[in-house]
């Protein structure tokens, strides 16, 4: 790593840490000296990766882990001030919890609420409670809110709710890096990861999808070449293929087709001889 946010002794913390990409991002970062603070909102499940993390670790007490709800923002402020008392400034935030729950349009209303309070309000929660200490320091530091290509293209199905949701991340992240580049003398930037076709938590590996720790090494490559954007590809999907859907659904819009033309029976042909 080249990126002076993630040199041995700086410290990060990683919601959403208990399996999957944030597991995978704790042991690469612990893996390169970082001091790294795990949440997640089930206790059992975060000890056990903890306990994985620390296995990785080059030196005792690297690792801490503490159960947290990041819809609550008063648990992330209080997490803010655990981790400053044991490890100093935070150089990396990564806001990567979420929830899927099934949920049409037109019902499940506790399943809507419970989405926009994790995979929205718990991103703003994690930036409110970190990003103040974050930018009061002349030190570099990284923000990552974790999106999904779902939040761009929009698939139908039976997560409308969680599709609107990381919709609504890509236009706060995008703001949050607008402000932060705007600070004098602020050395924090943001990114938008955004995963391709991933392997996590207890699904079983399918051929054509990535594992996290593909996508953390893309990350992280990514972060150091300054980019905001963080599309990653997969074994199934191309980034030029990921370019073309982005741009096709753009064009629902700009050229006033009816919504998801994607999926519209009048418009498959069309997109299938789109090219760009």
């Amino acid at each position: 790593m080249s990126h002076p946010a993630f040199e041995s002794g700086c410290t990060a913390v990683i919601t959403g840490a208990a399996s999957g990409i944030g597991l995978a991002t704790s042991k690469k970062l612990v893996a390169l000296g970082m001091n790294v603070c795990m949440t997640d909102i089930t206790e059992v499940a975060l000890e056990a990766a903890a306990h994985e993390v620390r296995a990785a670790a080059s030196k005792d007490g690297q690792v801490m882990d503490a159960t947290a709800d990041v819809s609550d923002l008063q648990a992330m402020t209080e997490l803010d001030a655990a981790v400053r008392d044991r490890f100093g400034d935070v150089s990396f935030l990564m806001n990567n919890a979420v929830t899927r729950l099934d949920a049409n349009t037109r019902e499940n209303p506790d399943a809507w609420n419970r989405t926009v309070a994790v995979n929205i309000m718990g991103v703003v929660n994690g930036v409110l409670a970190f990003a103040p200490a974050m930018t009061a320091k002349p030190a570099p530091a990284v923000i990552v809110n974790v999106g999904s290509k779902q939040g761009i293209t929009n698939p139908p199905g039976s997560k409308p709710a969680y599709n609107m949701a990381k919709a609504a991340i890509i236009n706060y992240t995008e703001s949050l890096q607008h402000e932060l580049r705007n600070i004098d003398g602020c050395a924090v930037s943001a990114h938008l990861l955004i995963p391709g076709w991933t392997t996590t938590g207890s699904r079983e590996h399918q051929q054509g999808a990535w594992l996290p720790d593909q996508v953390v090494d893309f990350m992280l490559d990514a972060i150091v070449g300054g980019r905001f954007y963080i599309l990653c590809p997969d074994d199934e999907v191309t980034p030029e293929e990921d370019r073309r859907r982005v741009l096709w659904a753009a064009g629902d819009i700009a050229d006033d087709r009816p919504p998801l033309s994607r999926w519209h029976p009048q418009f498959g042909d069309a997109f299938k001889a789109f090219k760009v």
